[in-house]
């Protein structure tokens, strides 16, 4: 249970106008001081920089090499140890793929919870119900320094306003999930971050909501968020061209076969956007299995070698270890290294072979369609 430093007096009490559902308050570090005692190297600078600009050029179709973008990796981080364990042997499939695919390890934070349940490293960093946010902050943000700084591009979930402020300098792709494609603030956010971010479609798979995202964020927007010294604040954002839909199935079933691919191409073009998708492999389209992943990867590995290029991108649940774990009774003491604590992954193994599928059928479409040429310095098919 939380301890705070202010305790409403108040709470409980029905005849107070306004937050006796309210237990207590703590203070926040603010973002600029968190920044300054864990600032961003210059090894991590040139990485999220170069994550980003190898991201822009997927998502705009303008790779020279027609690479896939892939981001892979745990379906949440509870451990920072198994995360640079994780990060380093990534690192030599980048080192490997880097001609075919642009790697970009998962690294969430925070976990949308469809009821209840562990929110995340920045949440509940000692995963007992404490709530350190100010330590699951330092954690998170030291963490991505050192991802970074090891020359891995990371990417998270954009599940508010305020915590972006601590770590976004450090991001190079973003996700908006399915839960919260739909919300006003979650477009009005995207529409300032300075990266890509990616929608996903409904949980119904329905691919409306995640089209009407993309289009809503290339536009300037005002919303309410902090300050880099913490002080509330009014934003103005100046729009974002460079974000895509995500396919990931729902409660009517997957939609990464080759007609769901070309259904979801013409609803984006109908709308004057860019037919450019990126395929979740888990959740709705591995019928939350995720020893399926990789069943998904091979049908879009086959759609990428016949010459398909919608498919700009693919996302995977990858861990050490396969499978979920539900925590012990002793806490994170008790818990198996590497494994994730959140959805079911699949392990190291499987992760080294998808990669190569994947990035054989890429060759195998650069072959059949040519690499992409610069026209008066613009990439061009």
């Amino acid at each position: 249970m939380a301890s705070y430093y202010i305790t409403n007096p108040h709470v409980g009490d029905q005849e107070s106008s306004e937050d006796w559902r309210i237990r207590g308050y703590n203070p926040l570090t603010p973002p600029d001081l968190l920044q300054h005692e864990i600032p961003q190297t210059k090894e991590s600078k040139a990485t999220v920089l170069q994550g980003r600009n190898d991201s822009v050029a997927v998502v705009n179709d303008t790779d020279p090499n027609r690479r896939l973008l892939v981001i892979i990796g745990p379906c949440s981080i509870h451990d920072p140890v198994s995360a640079l364990d994780y990060c380093d042997r990534l690192l030599k499939m980048k080192e490997k793929y880097k001609d075919d695919l642009v790697i970009v390890m998962r690294s969430y934070l925070e976990k949308p919870r469809t009821t209840v349940g562990w929110k995340g490293l920045i949440n509940d960093p000692e995963i007992d119900g404490s709530f350190l946010i100010n330590k699951g902050l330092r954690l998170s943000r030291q963490l991505f320094v050192d991802l970074t700084a090891r020359g891995m591009p990371i990417a998270s979930e954009m599940l508010d306003t305020i915590s972006p402020q601590f770590l976004a300098d450090l991001l190079s792709v973003g996700a908006v999930g399915a839960r919260t494609t739909e919300s006003q603030l979650h477009r009005e956010l995207a529409s300032g971050l300075s990266f890509p971010v990616g929608f996903k479609n409904g949980t119904d798979g329905t691919l409306g909501v995640a089209i009407d995202a993309i289009g809503a964020v290339r536009h300037p927007h005002h919303f309410l968020s902090v300050t880099k010294p913490g002080v509330v604040a009014i934003v103005g954002t100046v729009g974002n061209e460079d974000c895509f839909v995500i396919l990931r199935g729902g409660t009517t079933g997957t939609n990464y076969d080759s007609e769901s691919i070309k259904k979801a191409k013409e609803k984006l073009v109908s709308k004057g956007l860019k037919p450019r998708l990126m395929v979740d492999c888990s959740h709705g389209n591995s019928e939350k299995q995720h020893k399926n992943q990789p069943k998904v990867a091979k049908v879009l590995a086959e759609q990428i070698e016949g010459g398909e290029d919608g498919i700009m991108g693919v996302m995977i649940e990858s861990h050490i270890n396969e499978g979920t774990q539900k925590v012990p009774p002793e806490g994170k003491a008790g818990l198996k290294y590497g494994q994730s604590i959140t959805d079911a992954c699949i392990g190291w193994e499987d992760t080294e072979s998808v990669l190569e599928v994947l990035a054989t059928a890429v060759r195998k479409r650069r072959e059949k369609l040519g690499p992409i040429k610069a026209v008066n310095g613009v990439a061009s098919s």
